[in-house]
């Protein structure tokens, strides 16, 4: 009998939990879509508890910050997605072309997501960026790019690398650079980090 409570109690807190994720899931998403069709501003838990179908208590039991708190999410799923492109886009590569591949798919992305990026990026985080103790997402993102580059120092070179990748990435949404010369911009990019 006692067992049988156990089991009971253990599919129940699987399923509140798988509930909770649900929820969480669905807000984030929420607030993603939002963002990416009308951009940040347009993100208040007011609209996200109204499109989502759940209070605004509801809302701030998983994301007691609120806005804030769901804008920090979605930058650390972004963190976790570009390492994954970057990663991907490198493959087999080395030298050189992995520093073209990685960049191309930096930029790529950057351009694909312009809202993420702004997450990322552009908004306040309360995150522990260059750091040892940094999230896990964003150890991983910058390893990418240290591993593209073989950055076996103190991150130096890789903080370089990304900071020339954010700003290319920027000026090319505002339209400040030629389009038809990235593919220069990138070789450039490259030779100067290939190992």
């Amino acid at each position: 009998m006692a067992e049988g409570i156990k089991g009971m109690a253990t599919a129940e807190g699987s399923a509140r939990r798988r509930r909770t994720e649900e929820r969480r899931r669905r807000i984030l998403d929420a607030a993603r879509a939002r963002a990416d069709a009308e951009g940040w501003a347009a993100v208040t838990t007011r609209h996200l508890a109204v499109s989502i179908g759940y209070t605004q208590p509801v809302l701030y039991g998983h994301f007691p910050g609120g806005k804030s708190e769901i804008m920090r999410a979605v930058a650390l799923e972004g963190f976790t997605e570009l390492a994954q492109v970057c990663r991907a886009a490198v493959g087999e590569n080395v030298g050189c072309r992995a520093v073209e591949a990685v960049a191309v798919a930096y930029l790529d992305f950057a351009a694909a997501h312009p809202a993420l990026y702004e997450a990322m990026f552009q908004s306040p985080l309360d995150a522990r960026f260059a750091q040892q103790d940094a999230e896990s997402e964003l150890r991983e993102g910058f390893a990418a790019l240290a591993d593209a580059i073989g950055d076996d120092g103190d991150g130096t070179v890789t903080e370089v690398l990304w900071g020339a990748l954010h700003g290319l990435s920027l000026l090319e949404r505002a339209g400040r650079l030629r389009t038809d010369h990235r593919d220069e911009r990138i070789a450039e990019l490259a030779a100067r980090f290939c190992r």
